[in-house]
């Protein structure tokens, strides 16, 4: 895998990286995060990801699936995430462009 982007994620404390496999159109985005950080509760799978169009959109889907949420939407960066746990309990990241401002 070829890594696309690495940098410091001030609202976690921590560092992202990106990597991607030749040809591939998957993205596997690897976090880590600095001890005492309310993401980290030890060396263990903190999250998978899922990009999707809509953030508010696909979380509603899930919410009519009785999916538990973890966090509802917020703007992080230049996308908008939202979290929901499977049923062991690891959080499921949805993730997707920010919401456009209307014109008026």
């Amino acid at each position: 895998m070829k890594l696309m982007r690495r940098s410091k994620i001030a609202e976690t404390n921590g560092e992202i990286a990106e990597l991607r496999s030749p040809d591939g159109h998957q993205l596997l985005e690897l976090n880590w995060y600095a001890e005492h950080n309310r993401y980290r509760s030890g060396d263990e799978l903190d999250h998978l990801a899922s990009d999707v169009e809509d953030v508010e959109k696909a979380l509603a889907q899930l919410k009519a699936e009785n999916v538990e949420v973890a966090m509802e939407p917020f703007d992080e960066g230049e996308g908008r995430l939202a979290f929901v746990k499977d049923p062991d309990g690891i959080w499921i990241e949805l993730t997707g462009p920010r919401e456009k401002p209307e014109l008026s």
